[in-house]
């Protein structure tokens, strides 16, 4: 009996893992976060997955945000959870009518780091180096400084 509920446990756990969500976007609060409308008519909050882009009052927050308004406000999505966050939002990969990658378009046009704490792609790190090689979006700049300095900074004042 133990064997049979550790088996069904671990069905359970892959099939929410692996979970898809639909739904039709309606909001944009930043470049790596997103609201849906499912089709139960639920708002769903996801944090783009693997990346993380400029904060508002950096430079490029608000291109990262336009960038991610631009390619999927208004438009009906998949995405890919990956989870949670420790604020309840849903971790995905944003997949866009046509099939590419909300994550990774943001890396490839350097509007965001490769965010290697939470994920340890390939596909996303070499997308992040060659926008840094090539100098495009924030790495233009002399010193991008990564979210996550940058909130560390602000929360010392």
């Amino acid at each position: 009996m133990r064997t049979l509920l550790s088996f069904l446990l671990l069905i359970f756990t892959v099939n929410v893992s692996a979970q898809t969500l639909k739904g039709k976007v309606v909001k944009v609060s930043d470049g790596d976060t997103i609201t849906i409308l499912d089709s139960l008519n639920h708002q769903i909050k996801i944090r783009l997955y693997g990346i993380d882009c400029p904060e508002k009052k950096q430079d490029y927050g608000t291109v990262a945000k336009k960038f991610t308004a631009d390619k999927c406000f208004s438009k009906i999505i998949h995405v890919e959870s990956k989870g949670k966050d420790k604020y309840g939002r849903t971790l995905g990969i944003v997949v866009l009518p046509g099939g590419s990658q909300l994550n990774l378009l943001l890396l490839e046009n350097g509007l965001a780091w490769h965010y290697k704490a939470f994920d340890k792609s390939r596909k996303y790190a070499d997308a992040e180096l060659i926008a840094q090689q090539q100098k495009h979006g924030l790495w233009a700049g002399k010193n991008p400084v990564a979210p996550w300095e940058f909130r560390k900074e602000r929360k010392s004042f």
